[in-house]
């Protein structure tokens, strides 16, 4: 079976027993901030095993894009170098909330397996858990007597709580699970040695392929777990797995999941790739197979990512999705001599084959190749830039090793990979301190552990039932009950409290928008409420402290001076989405935003800079719909079909429900959660006040609105005054303005001039300071040029004759600048290197800097340095 049969086969399986067929969350996660990335196929549903929130069926399937780069779920290292670990992969799931338990999803998974599939049961074996006195958790019964009715005894195997209590974290669902491993291996292999001692094994034709796991318990913050009351099934099998087992190879890149993109690749570079089946390969060839292992699975993950909307970047979710891809980048620079950038070309492959089923990846192809394209070119000059660095640093080392603190700045500030270093330093002779290098990065990743470490307290549940609403659309201030609390303590916020509301008026931060302040006022006393955020479908309000009585009932009052901000700040963000799409195409995508009291910032993709014109017809755009006073057409809970056939922009990257709220001013209407004005008008004046890039195919505007807008102009009005006075007052500015520019650039060239011939006026007077040392003429001075004018005087001076090695110092306007000119015979013959020089001398005026062997100069902020500077530059002669 192709790898698209198997999957439509398994929705189809458990769609005829009853379950919602659903469409994959985004692979990059909004709303839960204990998780980067979508790690497995329960992740969408977590607020649903939580309590939060009613499911839309109790039974559901699908298939999820996982992503596990991050955290406790961490495969990228294991990636290329054996046959069935994968940075993205597909996980096939059906899931039960309260309704039906062991009995029916094992042998379903039995039946799916070996009757639709028609997998040989005698390859099949199957684990449970065997307990944990502990903890207090029993012997998994109920799935060891299921199980006897399809496997025998001797296949059924015993797991501890590593392999067979699934947890969501430290705390939350939990449970018992019960595995499906598949055994591979030849008959021959088979009858040597038993599947069963290879279970869990790390072997790579011995798998899991499906793990049922049984949530029954709920894990507290002490560590003690306690009986859900509903039961609920979450499983979970590995697509990629499940085609190799079909599809009668040993590997996962031997599927239809990867040889297209493998062949692509061969194609490109030249190079074959051979399949696991190919056994004893050349080390030169196992270099290639797994170089072309990470690039056909890395471009996946990166592709994804990019489609629902994380681009790459420096920092958080962002900086994983770069680092997969440079992972990616330098395999192919290192291993397949790839030199330009390449791996964009295999998206059109990836939206090919998987474009009907994840449609996300072909509407947003042109946006991902794009980025990935000008991401390989950027990180290629990195690659370029790393090795000029690498060898200073082998210029500088004493001795055949390198400091490991040398090489992880190479790694941390610029991107260059440690194995690549490791690998360039024993190709010339050099070893690494590896242990120096691993001490570097343990300090970097404990300052980091420590100042995003969090402990959370359980829920204390204060009112019992999912009592919990939404009103902020209509009203801004409430009578309210506080229905759970929690503490959350780190490092970086300090203790701060959760608060839940029955009934709240504040806007949780979302879709752009940040969340809402104000404060809960009791009879007795008034919290401020500091911020308000979203997780798993409850709404959190932050606070520094929680009130004496928290059963009393309160008044939530919300900022609605900050509010009524935002508010204007979002809806010229709509109206400025619709002119960009008027104006610029409708290609033009949202990618990010974010909206605040102050200014709004809005991310698009187009591919070139946004001209002068345009932003002034986009600010235009919105102004005549804030004068055309458009009001507000507010769609709640309509069917979201609906709100898409009547032309509501939907983005790439959000998940939507069944119903949605659709907001709508004149022609612009989009599904969003946010706060907005009731009317145009309200909005006032629109201005952008920048435009640029953020990421290839990324442009970024940030403009104001209303009372920010008056700022603004005041300010500029009052600019204009200040340089009209410095101006003594012209009649017209703008011709006084150019008229001081004219002058300006004549007596720069005047200067110039006048510094060149004083420069050569200098020449003949230096001439007779010049030493004769070692055959080398040599001579170090301060000067009063400036760098220009040093430059010039240096070149001169290397006039006259050969063997030549000058360093000028200036101090023009009291910054230090070294000057080095060495003859080439000197840099041939000698081996002398300006760069070097300048480097070293540098450091006496608290600089640095470099350049070519023959001429280099350095830049510094100690003026006091410079002779000393040039006492020490003697000893390059000596």
């Amino acid at each position: 079976m192709k790898s698209q049969d198997i999957r439509k086969a398994y929705l189809q399986f458990f769609e005829s027993k009853g379950h919602l067929i659903v469409p994959s969350a985004p692979i990059v996660l909004k709303d839960d901030p204990t998780l980067m990335f979508n790690n497995s196929g329960m992740a969408q549903f977590k607020e649903y095993f939580l309590g939060n929130a009613t499911p839309k069926s109790n039974r559901i399937t699908d298939t999820q894009k996982c992503l596990r780069v991050s955290g406790k779920h961490n495969d990228l290292e294991d990636v290329g170098f054996d046959t069935y670990h994968h940075t993205m992969f597909e996980m096939l799931g059906n899931w039960s909330f309260g309704d039906y338990f062991k009995k029916e999803a094992l042998p379903w998974a039995w039946e799916f397996l070996t009757e639709v599939l028609k997998l040989e049961k005698d390859r099949l074996y199957v684990s449970i858990f065997e307990g944990n006195e502990a903890e207090n958790v029993p012997f998994d019964q109920d799935a060891f007597d299921i199980w006897k009715q399809f496997v025998p005894e001797d296949r059924i195997i015993l797991g501890n709580k590593k392999d067979n209590f699934w947890e969501m974290g430290d705390q939350g669902p939990c449970g018992p699970c019960s595995e499906i491993h598949v055994d591979l291996r030849t008959d021959e292999e088979r009858a040597a040695v038993s599947g069963r001692s290879l279970v869990n094994a790390d072997h790579p034709q011995v798998v899991e392929i499906w793990n049922n796991v049984f949530m029954e318990f709920n894990r507290k913050a002490d560590g003690s777990l306690e009986k859900l009351p509903a039961q609920h099934v979450d499983t979970g099998m590995g697509f990629e797995r499940l085609c190799m087992s079909m599809q009668g190879v040993t590997s996962n890149y031997d599927t239809d999941v990867f040889t297209p993109l493998i062949a692509k690749v061969e194609g490109i570079t030249g190079l074959k790739y051979t399949s696991n089946e190919i056994k004893n390969v050349s080390e030169e060839q196992n270099k290639t197979n797994i170089a072309i292992r990470v690039i056909v699975d890395h471009v996946r993950a990166v592709a994804f990512a990019i489609a629902d909307g994380q681009l790459p970047s420096n920092t958080g979710a962002g900086y994983v999705i770069r680092r997969i891809l440079r992972r990616a980048i330098r395999y192919g620079f290192t291993f397949l001599d790839t030199k330009e950038p390449f791996i964009f070309e295999l998206v059109a492959v990836l939206a090919d084959q998987m474009g009907e089923f994840f449609p996300e990846i072909k509407k947003q192809q042109s946006l991902v190749t794009n980025v990935i394209r000008e991401e390989e070119a950027s990180f290629l000059r990195t690659l370029d830039q790393g090795l000029q660095l690498l060898d200073k640093v082998i210029l500088e080392t004493k001795g055949k090793e390198v400091a490991g603190k040398k090489a992880f700045e190479l790694y941390d500030t610029f991107g260059f990979p440690i194995d690549l270093t490791a690998l360039i330093l024993r190709e010339r002779g050099f070893s690494l301190d590896e242990a120096g290098f691993d001490k570097a990065m343990q300090e970097q990743k404990s300052r980091s552990r420590a100042a995003s470490e969090v402990s959370t307290d359980d829920w204390k549940i204060l009112v019992e039932g999912n009592t919990e609403s939404f009103v902020g659309y209509d009203q801004v201030e409430n009578e309210v009950k506080i229905t759970r609390i929690r503490k959350v303590d780190s490092k970086k916020d300090g203790v701060l409290y959760q608060i839940v509301l029955d009934a709240t008026p504040f806007y949780p931060e979302g879709g752009g928008q940040v969340g809402d302040k104000g404060t809960l006022i009791s009879a007795n006393e008034t919290i401020e409420i500091i911020d308000t955020k979203k997780e798993n479908n409850l709404i959190l309000h932050f606070a520094k402290q929680l009130p004496e009585n928290v059963n009393a009932s309160f008044v939530a009052k919300v900022n609605t001076d900050l509010r009524v901000l935002s508010s204007k700040n979002h809806s010229a963000t709509h109206l400025m989405h619709e002119a960009l799409r008027a104006i610029l195409g409708t290609h033009v995508e949202q990618k990010g935003s974010l909206v605040n009291p102050n200014n709004l910032r809005f991310d698009f993709s187009h591919f070139s800079k946004v001209t002068d014109e345009e932003l002034q017809q986009v600010e235009d755009f919105v102004n005549t719909r804030i004068q055309e006073q458009l009001p507000l057409i507010e769609r709640r809970n309509i069917p979201i079909q609906q709100a898409l056939d009547e032309g509501a922009m939907a983005l790439f990257g959000e998940k939507y429900g069944d119903n949605v709220r659709a907001i709508k001013f004149g022609n612009s209407m989009e599904l969003c959660g946010g706060i907005h004005v009731s009317n145009t008008a309200e909005i006032w004046h629109f201005k952008i006040v920048s435009e640029g890039a953020v990421a290839a195919g990324i442009r970024r505007i940030e403009a104001i609105t209303s009372d920010a807008v008056k700022k603004h102009y005041a300010s500029q009005e009052s600019l204009l005054s200040e340089i009209k006075s410095t101006l003594k007052n012209p009649q017209d500015t703008i011709k006084a303005v150019v008229a001081l520019q004219d002058e300006n650039a004549k007596l720069k060239k005047q200067l110039e001039a006048l510094l060149k011939d004083k420069a050569k006026n200098m020449k003949t007077e230096l001439a007779l300071e010049i030493q004769e040392i070692n055959g080398i003429r040599f001579l170090a001075k301060q000067v009063d040029l400036n760098s220009e004018g040093a430059k010039d005087l240096a070149y001169e001076l290397g006039t006259l004759g050969t063997n030549v090695f000058l360093v000028l110092a200036t101090a023009e306007e009291g910054k230090p600048m070294l000057t080095c000119y060495i003859s080439k015979e000197l840099v041939a013959e000698k081996g002398l290197n300006a760069g070097q020089v300048v480097r070293e001398l540098g450091k006496f005026i608290q600089g640095g800097g470099g350049g070519q062997p023959f001429f280099a100069t350095a830049g510094g902020k100690n003026p006091a340095g410079i002779q000393e500077a040039l006492i020490k530059a003697i000893d390059f002669v000596k």
